[in-house]
């Protein structure tokens, strides 16, 4: 009993002393995320220009930004993860960190398609050492009562990293042209990967609920199990999937979309897609963590509420954005789901943590964006671009809009039942995981 109450006596000094160090590593952690999505969504904003230069179609886009670059990201995720889950995490995010930004840079030397395929491929290898690395950690140091805000605020990099894509790629295309937009953007992450190493602190498994990992890692076969066992884990993956799959087909055409059908100049729609899908998206993406942790406490099922409830707000809007006149009401359509979009990010990361054991859950991250990935990015701007070449003979310049809106709500409610169904059986499962 002494035993006990020295041990949790000594779990209050440490939490009292954490927050500072906790949450300067989730500030740096999330700005890793941020450049990785800046370079991930720079894409998207010059790929107009590269496809005037290169003399490309808009299926050879939507691989390059879609299943080409998802489908090393995964290959690569698992393996790393499963590194992640044994080694020096903070060493494995500033390696990954350097090596896709350098990538980034030497994709501004593409003289053809598959120069520039392989300098994406380089990206999506780097990237995939990023996230499963920085989610393990961020689990380890922030209890669960918080994970989901935690999770969020590090979310909110996608939309920092979409914000400054699209600024940054918008004007710097506009009056240096797409290589120099590259170079620019790449380089700055190969000093954010010295800070990770040198100023981050690996945390302790467990730290945050006072509790030991085993010194054994889990075989990749018991991940599996202890995963799909859980039936809310097959709907919530399927459901982060599709919202994943109707974000990427947006965030990654919706720049196209606005050049062919409203004729914007790339530095002010790069300005205007900045403040709708990054900031906006930011303040959401943090929203939905942090609303989910408080009302929890009432329903655990409020995690998967949220992004039901986010899902069914946005889809008319996003339906608007892709049909009516103006560019300037499209852009208004496009705030709502803007702001929404990305908000299931946290609850579901949080979610799969808190379904497996402490030496999983690197690995729990890599299996969710290996599914949220393969599907989402790998197939969601492939199958708009592919559709948009398809239509085109009969659309014209309004092809890539039809293209989205005959794919994009649809998903988006396919996305909601599945989170809806995960909801069932979530408070079930999570009293089921493993230590």
């Amino acid at each position: 009993m002494d035993a006990d109450k020295q041990r949790n006596d000594k779990n209050q000094v440490l939490d009292s002393k954490i927050p500072g160090a906790a949450y300067y590593a989730l500030g740096v952690l999330t700005m890793v995320y941020s450049f990785n999505f800046i370079d991930r969504q720079l894409l998207a904003i010059l790929q107009e220009s590269i496809k005037a230069d290169l003399g490309l179609k808009d299926a050879h886009l939507g691989l390059l930004t879609g299943f080409a670059f998802a489908a090393f990201y995964v290959t690569a995720g698992i393996p790393i993860a499963r590194w992640a889950d044994r080694a020096n995490r903070r060493n494995i995010v500033a390696l990954a960190v350097f090596t896709w930004s350098f990538m980034t840079s030497i994709s501004g030397l593409a003289q053809n398609f598959a120069q520039l395929l392989l300098a994406r491929i380089g990206v999506g290898v780097g990237e995939a050492g990023g996230s499963p690395p920085s989610h393990s950690m961020i689990s380890d140091i922030f209890p669960p009562q918080k994970r989901a805000t935690a999770m969020g605020l590090y979310s909110s990099g996608v939309n920092i990293g979409i914000l400054f894509g699209f600024l940054l790629g918008g004007w710097l295309n506009e009056f240096f042209g797409w290589r120099v937009a590259f170079v620019v953007v790449g380089l700055p992450g190969i000093l954010l990967a010295i800070i990770v190493r040198f100023t981050i602190t690996e945390p302790m498994r467990g730290q945050s609920e006072a509790r030991t990992a085993s010194v054994t890692q889990a075989p990749l076969t018991d991940v599996l199990y202890v995963l799909w066992s859980r039936h809310s884990f097959r709907y919530l993956s399927m459901g982060a999937a599709l919202n994943a799959f109707a974000g990427y087909a947006t965030a990654n055409w919706t720049a196209s979309f606005m050049i062919r059908s409203h004729g914007m100049t790339t530095g002010e729609l790069g300005t205007w897609l900045a403040l709708i899908l990054g900031l906006g998206g930011a303040i959401g993406v943090i929203a939905g963590g942090y609303i989910s942790d408080k009302l929890s406490k009432r329903d655990k099922r409020w995690y998967m509420w949220m992004p039901v409830l986010a899902l069914v707000v946005g889809l008319p809007f996003t339906a608007a954005a892709f049909t009516v006149d103006g560019k300037y009401m499209a852009l208004a359509c496009l705030i709502i789901p803007g702001i929404i979009m990305n908000s299931y990010l946290g609850n579901v990361i949080a979610m799969s943590h808190g379904l497996v054991g402490l030496s999983m859950r690197a690995t729990a991250s890599a299996i969710l964006f290996f599914i949220i990935n393969i599907i989402g990015l790998g197939l969601g701007p492939w199958s708009v671009g592919l559709l948009s070449d398809l239509l085109t003979p009969s659309f014209g310049a309004a092809a890539l809009g039809m293209a989205l809106l005959y794919i994009v709500p649809p998903i988006m409610m396919m996305s909601a039942l599945f989170f809806y169904a995960a909801s069932r059986n979530l408070q079930r499962d999570l009293s089921l995981a493993p230590d």
